[in-house]
């Protein structure tokens, strides 16, 4: 059976984003509330995570750098302090003033939000006798303390740190423990200021949400009045706003994030958009196709170009991932341009950006982790302004976004596909017949997954249910796709291998693809998916019996981290 939602925490970037999305203040605010709740990040992958869940609870958060606290925002009910990849006593650890919004606000401190509260007023954070990471059990906690209203006995939750807090200041007392971690939680006496050294944003604490609803609604006193309805109101009338009569270029790519920000778009200036589609030569299987005719369907102005030729030629003998990635950005901005230009009087360049893909394109060191081609800037040439209403969102939220403005379900469930395509799935250089291979292959998977139906009850089907999958239940029980069910699927060819099968009586030598299948809410962590023995097997079965030039199937059993959810 499949498992949802788990979240593993890492270094993997540590100082993810720092700096790099904080512009939004007031007058940058996609949504306008009355009530939010400031993240103060020191650095940690998780950060972002915690903002999900805050948005999950209808409650607008906003993500600042730990040293830019709005302190003249009358809309601020709360602060979190987020987790760091340093130490407190690290030399160059992130320390903030805490002296004007203790007292003020109530504060939640997460992790090394928890230490530094507890090392700034006179405890004691040290190295851990062993690094505690994985599940915990709380074997004791404060029962009638609101930060653990409805916790259940012996609560799991998830640590992941090395250093652990020794003593807590005078005047805090304990509210939680674990068998290895006596300060699990902590709160100021006659104060709303706690710290949890554990992180209550990832699934792997199962009650985590609820305590986060705890702080955000019980103390903190959120209204819990955002919605995807109110987002698309609020947009469109600062869309209008912001463009007036302007005429708008939007890079379309197939997917649910433009797909999403185009119908936004459309209902704010209608005709005023024009959307362009690109087709690099490397989508998956006739989806040039199919995408266009779901564009007409939805009455948006759509030029389709096909350049699938100069991709080709100019990939030609690249093997390199990341140098993939940067000519198919380059030459997806150069066909664009090209087609842009055609369309007279365009002042605006939309694009389907949203907030994982700034978070993954560069870090507090300037270091790019992956590049994406639509967060790369414009050409000064293109002479055009930027227009990213999805900026802010992650996954999720622009699904839920598309289904409260009735777009075809088939559309906003699709899974996410990278913006080079196969281009960064097939191991080794790329050829159109390379391409081929992978096309089909990765065809059977997804008709597979589409066409494989499962039936849920219990906790299982509300998880999927809660997750916005379409579905009606029935005696207790749902039944969904495989697809449905799972984030992300894909096929990898491993062009530079070529193994020895028998086929009939003959020998073939030639490639394995990989089958990959991830669980998650928002790609910055992911769990691969357990996808059904029969399935896999008729799957397998299919691939090799009608895809020529491929011999064998593997599975990727790599969860995110340490692994990418793309083999790249």
């Amino acid at each position: 059976m499949l498992r949802y939602g788990i979240i593993n925490k890492s270094k993997l970037s540590f100082c993810i984003a720092l700096g790099l999305h904080y512009l939004c203040t007031t007058k940058h605010i996609l949504y306008r509330m009355q009530q939010k709740i400031i993240i103060l990040d020191f650095g940690s992958q998780t950060t972002q995570l915690i903002g999900r869940r805050l948005r999950e609870l209808d409650t607008f958060c906003e993500i600042l750098p730990y040293n830019k606290f709005p302190h003249d925002d009358p809309s601020v009910i709360g602060v979190i302090l987020s987790g760091s990849p340093y130490s407190v006593y690290d030399p160059e650890a992130f320390k903030v003033d805490l002296s004007e919004i203790r007292g003020k606000y109530p504060i939640l401190g997460i992790c090394y939000g928890a230490q530094y509260m507890s090392q700034l007023y006179g405890g004691k954070v040290e190295p851990a006798g062993s690094r505690e990471y994985g599940r915990a059990n709380l074997e004791s906690f404060d029962h009638e303390n609101p930060l653990f209203k409805g916790f259940d006995d012996n609560s799991q939750v998830w640590m992941s740190h090395g250093d652990t807090i020794t003593a807590i200041p005078e005047g805090f007392h304990c509210i939680a423990s674990t068998s290895k971690v006596k300060y699990a939680a902590y709160q100021a006496d006659g104060e709303k200021l706690w710290g949890v050294q554990f992180h209550p944003e990832v699934f792997h604490s199962l009650q985590g949400t609820q305590l986060l609803k705890n702080f955000v609604v019980d103390i903190c006193g959120s209204r819990q009045d955002w919605s995807p309805a109110s987002f698309v109101d609020t947009t469109v009338a600062e869309l209008k706003e912001q463009l007036g009569n302007d005429r708008v270029i939007l890079g379309l790519s197939g997917g649910v994030d433009s797909s999403v920000a185009a119908v936004l778009l459309h209902r704010a200036i209608g005709d005023s958009l024009t959307c362009i589609f690109v087709d690099h030569g490397m989508l998956r299987k006739n989806e040039f196709r199919d995408v266009m005719n779901d564009y007409k369907c939805l009455g948006l102005n759509v030029i389709g170009v096909d350049a699938s030729a100069k991709f080709f030629a100019d990939l030609a003998g690249v093997t390199d991932p990341e140098q993939k990635r940067k000519i198919i950005g380059r030459d997806f901005v150069e066909v664009f341009n090209a087609e842009a230009k055609k369309q007279t009087g365009a002042k605006w360049l939309a694009q389907g950006t949203i907030y994982p893909d700034r978070i993954e394109s560069l870090n507090i060191t300037g270091k790019v982790i992956k590049s994406h081609h639509n967060v790369g800037g414009l050409p000064k040439e293109m002479n055009l302004q930027l227009c990213e209403p999805l900026k802010w969102l992650f996954k999720d939220e622009v699904r839920r976004v598309g289904r409260s403005m009735g777009m075809p379900e088939h559309l906003i469930t699709r899974h996410p596909f990278p913006g080079p395509g196969l281009a960064v799935r097939i191991l080794g250089d790329i050829t159109p017949e390379k391409v081929r291979i992978l096309q089909d292959a990765d065809d059977i998977y997804i008709r597979g997954l589409r066409n494989y139906k499962v039936k849920l009850s219990g906790e299982e089907a509300r998880r999927v249910l809660a997750a916005g999958v379409p579905a009606d239940m029935k005696n207790g029980e749902i039944e969904v796709s495989l697809y449905d069910q799972i984030w992300q699927a894909g096929t990898v060819l491993l062009s530079t291998v070529r193994s020895v099968g028998v086929m009939g009586d003959e020998r073939t030598y030639e490639h394995p693809v990989a089958l990959r299948a991830v669980t998650s809410t928002d790609a910055m962590t992911a769990d691969w998916a357990h996808l059904p023995y029969d399935f896999m097997a008729q799957v397998s079965n299919d691939i090799i019996n009608h895809v020529k030039g491929v011999n064998r199937v593997c599975y990727d059993i790599s969860s995110k981290p340490p692994s990418t959810i793309e083999w790249e």
